[in-house]
């Protein structure tokens, strides 16, 4: 059984930074692909970042150069550095697993194309 537990949100700061994790068990971790997303009230769910299985990762536009997502293959663990934070970034932030695969980025940056959610974890942002 598949299980993605978030930790590590909180309230911040306009310019703060925060780590989020995202433990990984019941699938091959270092071989799936991985996603960060978020969800503002009100809002669709947002792509945020996305770890390939081969090891690329890619961005979306309005976190590029702001936040960073990494991985530790010892611990199962998915990370994403949420650094120069800003109000809007004020969301839940939730870790997807799907099967890997080559796709283009309306697909991997798609939440209709993840298989297995965690439950997510708040980031608040006070200006």
């Amino acid at each position: 059984q598949v299980q993605l537990v978030e930790s590590g949100g909180g309230l911040v700061q306009a310019g703060g930074s925060l780590r989020l994790s995202c433990v990984a068990s019941g699938h091959t971790f270092s071989t799936t692909d991985m996603g960060w997303f978020r969800q503002a009230p009100g809002k669709e769910r947002e792509f945020v970042a996305v770890r390939m299985w081969s090891g690329l990762t890619y961005y979306a536009d309005s976190v590029k150069g702001r936040f960073t997502i990494s991985s530790d293959y010892v611990r199962n663990t998915l990370y994403l550095e949420v650094n120069n934070v800003r109000p809007e970034d004020t969301a839940v932030y939730l870790c997807a697993s799907r099967t890997p695969r080559r796709s283009t980025y309306s697909e991997y940056s798609s939440a209709l194309h993840y298989d297995y959610w965690g439950q997510g974890t708040q980031v608040t942002v006070s200006s």
